[in-house]
């Protein structure tokens, strides 16, 4: 009799989070007037399920196979008034174009890295953060991040990004874009190619610091522009840092219209932290807290959330470095460190590692800003001296909390060469480095 309550009282539970789990995709599929449909649309299917991971089928169109719910309906967008410019599906290929993926987390040092794509010259069409929309939207929409929803929709809208799509994005931009214009669109001026013609356009005085970018006065941005300025770029570039699994990729690596490289970011946890006590101090006031008056309370909730992100990263560059079928070729692994270090050689690597050309424009950016002086950088600049940035952390983290970070990240720092230190003294001992030198092998 007890086995056949607690039967019950499974199913029960079950059905709740099932139900919780349809409730925050209706919501989302509401906001972005989404349709269902018996099977995914074979030029551009945009699949949202709520389990398992997604496979490529005979056809090479997207699925998704769900153990726990088998006939749960795909869902595509609806493109009647879709007017944008897209290319013919053999395009990516046949155009012999790149498409790049840098991938991170925060304060790793991924927009400085991602400067070295975006000065590359006119064959570059580089974005900055463009999955900060969704997931802003997504937190409104459902009031939290929902992981499974949110993998799906960040591989959407990249899927469509590279392909110079921009449909799917506008449906995350708040407030929504009239006619494919918005004024809104995140850190736009970080975009060299959103900022220039025929892109750019002119702006009125009373609105310059509003559409200020760079040194151009730019209008609201024109999305069909922007589309159809990718298309005429050989290469494209995204920056991330919202993408957790590299596994929830998996369809972009093999969709046969893109050419898709993935390079992986990281940094050394302790650095990390130290960064984003300086650079989101309101977040991390309980880590103040605890390095000025007293022990880090292990099992507390923030260290546990340290714990899983650097088990996640672990995670997915253990993946990547096992070089899986669908990654051969495509995944590349690089630490922060050794890219302050040999920012030249490292930049070299990674162009030829994509199949980019290293245009001397992107040199000359990456000599003159990584020795630049220490009056120009800031907490969010691209301008660094890098060989100083890379141990400057060393002299900003309390030793106590150095050591939390070794415990619950130790698997995750050994992975990727970074030594511990067992009191203050060898913290900030520059003579002792922190670096394995260690040789990540490009799949």
């Amino acid at each position: 009799m007890r086995n056949k309550y607690a039967i019950i009282i499974i199913c029960i539970v079950a059905l709740v989070i099932i139900e919780k789990e349809n409730n925050i995709i209706s919501r989302v599929s509401e906001k972005l007037s989404l349709r269902q449909t018996p099977q995914a649309t074979p030029e551009l299917p945009l699949v949202y399920n709520v389990t398992s991971a997604p496979v490529v089928d005979d056809n090479r169109s997207f699925t998704v196979l769900s153990q726990d719910f088998p006939t749960f309906p795909q869902i595509n967008i609806d493109e009647e008034n879709d007017t944008q410019p897209r290319p013919q599906p053999h395009e990516a290929v046949q155009g012999g174009h790149k498409h790049v993926l840098l991938l991170a987390t925060t304060r790793t040092g991924s927009s400085f890295v991602g400067e070295f794509f975006n000065q590359q010259g006119s064959g570059m069409f580089y974005l900055f953060e463009p999955l900060w929309h969704v997931e802003r939207m997504l937190t409104l929409e459902t009031g939290g991040i929902n992981a499974t929803v949110s993998s799906r929709a960040y591989r959407d809208v990249l899927q469509r990004l590279f392909l110079c799509d921009f449909n799917l994005l506008e449906h995350f931009i708040s407030p929504p874009p009239q006619d494919h214009v918005t004024p809104s669109l995140f850190r736009r001026e970080s975009s060299a190619a959103l900022c220039e013609e025929p892109v750019c356009t002119p702006v009125v005085k009373d609105v310059f610091e509003r559409y200020h970018c760079k040194n151009q006065r730019c209008g609201p941005l024109n999305l069909t522009l922007a589309s159809e300025a990718c298309l005429r770029k050989e290469h494209r570039v995204i920056k991330t840092v919202r993408v957790r699994q590299l596994e929830t990729l998996r369809p972009l690596a093999e969709d046969p219209r893109l050419n898709v490289k993935l390079i992986h970011l990281v940094r050394d946890p302790r650095a990390i932290l130290a960064s984003r006590m300086v650079a989101f101090a309101s977040k991390y006031q309980n880590w103040k807290s605890w390095a000025e008056n007293g022990e880090v309370p292990i099992e507390d909730e923030e260290v546990k959330h340290l714990q899983g992100n650097c088990n996640q990263i672990r995670l997915s560059a253990e993946l990547g470095l096992s070089q899986p079928h669908w990654l051969a070729n495509r995944y590349m692994l690089v630490r922060f460190e050794d890219i302050a270090r040999y920012p030249m050689q490292k930049a070299a690597e990674m162009y030829r590692f994509t199949g980019i050309p290293f245009t001397s424009q992107a040199k000359e950016w990456i000599l003159k800003n990584t020795h630049t002086s220490e009056s120009a950088s800031g907490v969010y600049s691209t301008q660094k001296n890098s060989s100083e940035q890379v141990e400057k952390w060393r002299f900003s983290i309390p030793f106590k909390l150095a050591q939390v970070v070794q415990e619950v990240c130790g698997p995750t720092m050994k992975l990727f060469g970074y030594r511990f230190v067992d009191d203050e003294g060898t913290l900030v001992n520059k003579s002792f480095s922190l670096l394995e030198e260690k040789e990540f092998h490009v799949s």
